[in-house]
């Protein structure tokens, strides 16, 4: 499931950033590699909340700074469903 999980949330930011997935890692920070701005992160946040039917709360977005992170806070709150 984590891999899965990964490639997809991968695939969102792509979609969002523009950035091909092929150059997007778990370890890729949002801000400083990909120039994602809070904007585009809140694009990113909604569209996995909605693949996910989860809900991120508006705190934690600051924290997710990297792929892993967002990918990290989906899990969890898939899995407390």
């Amino acid at each position: 499931m984590n891999d899965n999980l990964e490639n997809e949330i991968i695939s969102i930011i792509s979609e969002v950033s523009g950035v091909e997935e092929k150059e997007i890692k778990p370890d890729t920070n949002l801000a400083n590699d990909l120039e994602i701005d809070s904007i585009k992160a809140i694009e990113i946040i909604v569209a996995t909340e909605k693949k996910y039917k989860i809900s991120i709360r508006d705190e934690d977005i600051p924290q997710i700074t990297t792929v892993r992170h967002v990918v990290d806070v989906t899990k969890a709150l898939i899995e407390q469903k």
